[in-house]
């Protein structure tokens, strides 16, 4: 749990960079947890397919996000507050503001060139995680989701997935011997920083995941 100004904060840099509703995102998130990789999964390339996931993985996302039973069932605990009625629900608006920063920053040229950049790099690392991390790599634990180091330094940590559905509360996803998690080096240090609190210093795994003694990247 983060700080409310650390909470807003990120709040602001994803409606910029991504123009993610949050609270849509975690209805499909939980319901990937709920349907993992069988009929109503919003994103299995075991079921889709890999390149489908790979390349179209926004289209498969924007589908269910614009589910509102889907929200509500899953992501009821988040209702939207004024600053999701005054700015956050306006995702075009988000992200031209965003790119307006940069072309005011870069020039307008490189301005474009960088969200292009952005976007496609941004586009292609989320599909990455959904159909990599189900098709290939390592699986300590027993589950669907597969291990990768690789795409873990390219996602804060995210490529580690076969963790993460093995431990889905867990802020550290790496969990065994020989991988790393970037994105737990921003955590420890907003927590040292007194501006978040680990909630579980120990991971808790999900019914049937056995926790490993190594595990490999």
């Amino acid at each position: 749990t983060v700080s409310p100004g650390i909470r807003f904060a990120f709040r602001v840099l994803i409606w910029l960079t991504t123009g993610i509703r949050p609270r849509q995102w975690a209805a499909v998130h939980r319901r990937h947890h709920a349907y993992t990789d069988v009929e109503g999964d919003p994103h299995s390339p075991l079921l889709l397919g890999f390149w489908r996931v790979q390349l179209t993985n926004a289209a498969l996302y924007r589908k269910v996000a614009r589910d509102g039973a889907n929200t509500q069932r899953y992501a009821k605990d988040l209702p939207p507050d004024r600053w999701d009625t005054l700015l956050f629900d306006h995702a075009v608006l988000g992200l031209g503001i965003g790119i307006a920063i940069l072309c005011v920053s870069l020039g307008w040229e490189w301005g474009l060139v960088a969200s292009a950049i952005h976007a496609v790099t941004y586009l292609m690392l989320n599909g990455a995680i959904n159909a990599f991390g189900h098709v290939t790599g390592s699986q300590p634990y027993p589950n669907t989701a597969r291990n990768n180091q690789w795409l873990a330094w390219l996602t804060a940590g995210e490529g580690l997935h076969n963790n993460h559905h093995a431990a889905p509360t867990s802020a550290k996803l790496a969990l065994g011997r020989g991988q790393t998690d970037p994105g737990w080096w921003l955590i420890s240090l907003l927590a040292r920083a007194k501006r978040a609190t680990i909630r579980l210093e120990q991971p808790r795994f999900a019914k049937g995941n056995v926790p490993a003694t190594s595990s490999a990247p």
